[in-house]
This record gives C-alpha cells, structure tokens and sequence, in this order.
C-alpha cells in the first residue's frame, strides 16, 4: 500500500461523524462531489469499501469501523496539538481509559466514578460502554486502564486481566405511583399478577431474581424485557410496572426517575468488580475510586 493520504481519511473521518455525506460538505464547505471523490479514491487506495449505502443512508462497513476507531485517535490527537501550540503550554491532562458493561445502571456508573473527576491533578475521563468480552479485547491492547463489570474475569479467558470487588449491594423494588399504594402493602406477596419490568438475558441478576420469585411463589406479569437499564426505568417512570434497581442508588433512582420504593431484599446481591491489567493497582484514578468506597463504608 502507498503512502497514507491524510486528507482521504479526514474526508472519510467526516463523513462518518456527521452520518451523511451531504452533512459533511456543509460543515466543511466543500460540494458533495468532492467528499465522494476523496472517500473514493480512499477505497480504491485500501482496496476496501469504508460505507455500506442502504437507501439514501451511510453506514460503516467492517472495515470502516476500524478506521474510524484509528481516525478517531489521530484527529483527536491532532486538537490536542493545536491547544498546545495557541497556548504555548504542553497539555498536563492524563487520560483515563475506563470501558463500562452495559449491563452497569448509569447512576451507579456515575456514583463510583465520580471521585475520578475530584481529583486533585488534572485528568480527562473517557468512558466506553459495551459487551464485557469487547472491552476485554480492548484492555489486552491496552486500549483501556480498567473494566467496571457486574461479572468477573472468567476463568477460561484468554485476557491476562485481574479481578478487584469494587462494592455489593442488596436490590429495591421500584414502582411508578399509580401502583406503588397497592404494592406497598402485604409485599412481597402483592407482586403477584402486577406489570413488572424484567432486566434483559444479558444480565447477571434476571436469573437469581426469577429464582427469588419462585421462592416467595410470586407470579408477576412480565410486560417488557431490557437490557439497557436506563430504558427499562424510563418506561417504569412512564407508568409501565415495576423493577429492581441496587440498594446503594436507591435514593438516586427514587429522585431521578419519579418512582417510589415499595420494598427491599438482601437475598439477591449483585457484585461489582474492576477488571485491570495488573494484580496490584497502580494507576492513580483506579486507586482514587477504590479509597472513595473504602472512606464511604467506613
């Protein structure tokens, strides 16, 4: 392959960021035409299309997902750069890698990386979210400092990665208003035949919560499956059933999404756990989230 033509990959970095060629061209100032001849000759260069066209609409072909990963990096790097040189000032921030299961509630993400952000020295956080066997693809190159997860490392990976409990916590029922008085009441028992919200195949806790039902004979009506927390309490802040959500957020649940609790178990746990690179913890935003919980529970 010949020399990297940088101006094809900004060309092709924009198209894929604003999603249209046609968006491109008005950002940039430049006629369609020419975007689409640049991204173009880019594909006869790689000998790879970077774009599957499905009707009027873009998306990234295997291949273009990864440049753009690449493409990503360097055109961020290259901002960086131009801070530097209209500051005449070398940018100090250190950058956090943190990949995120999306199993993980956002508020529960946000509680234990907050300490990160309040810090002392300047840091950038930058989050990544997904499936725990891609981030884990990510950390053995070193893409990522850690992995918050509900489920450790298992044993029969292939990633040379080590497992840290980051906290546990029991669960709390959650219900909208409009059937919190009536659940409220003779729980748990008053869970049978109510609309509940059940956390998707994804997730480490449907199973023991449905063993937990089974236990206690209840027999609710499962309206909907989700396996993005944030959705599922959307839909039970619109009145749609129940579901359970950490202790240890309870009152972040309760305030952001208008719902009341109606009950709590300490049978069914969930563990959170940071995955890392090393045994023992060096990087300083890992050690500062890990003294936060320690000074919390103490």
């Amino acid at each position: 392959m010949s020399k990297l033509n940088y101006n094809h990959l900004y060309y092709f970095y924009a198209v894929a960021k604003d999603g249209s060629i046609s968006k491109a061209s008005d950002r940039l100032h430049l006629t369609p035409q020419t975007i689409s001849g640049q991204i173009s000759s880019f594909e006869t260069q790689i000998g790879s299309e970077l774009f599957e066209r499905k009707g009027k609409r873009l998306y990234l072909s295997e291949m273009g997902r990864l440049i753009y990963e690449y493409a990503d990096e360097i055109f961020q790097l290259g901002d960086e750069l131009k801070n530097v040189l209209k500051t005449q000032q070398h940018s100090t921030w250190q950058k956090f890698h943190v990949g995120i299961t999306d199993v993980i509630p956002k508020i529960l993400t946000c509680q234990l990386l907050q300490p990160v952000l309040a810090m002392a020295g300047p840091i950038k956080l930058i989050c990544h979210e997904g499936e725990q066997e891609s981030l884990l693809a990510d950390l053995a190159i070193d893409k990522l400092d850690m992995i918050i997860s509900d489920q450790p490392l298992p044993p029969s990976s292939q990633v040379k990665a080590y497992n840290h409990n980051l906290t546990e916590s029991g669960f709390t029922f959650f219900a909208p208003p409009s059937l919190a008085k009536s659940c409220k009441k003779n729980f748990p028992e008053s869970l049978s035949g109510q609309p509940f919200l059940l956390q998707g195949k994804r997730s480490v806790i449907r199973q023991s919560l449905l063993a937990w039902f089974e236990q206690h004979n209840i027999i609710p009506q499962i309206v909907a499956e989700f396996d993005d927390s944030a959705m599922l309490k959307s839909f039970a802040q619109a009145g749609y059933g129940i579901f359970i959500g950490p202790t240890i957020i309870e009152k972040n649940i309760v305030s952001q999404y208008n719902v009341i609790a109606i009950g709590n178990t300490e049978t069914i746990k969930d563990n959170y756990y940071a995955i890392s690179p090393e045994r023992r913890l060096k990087h300083p935003a890992v050690l500062e989230i890990f003294n936060a919980l320690d000074n919390s529970s103490n």
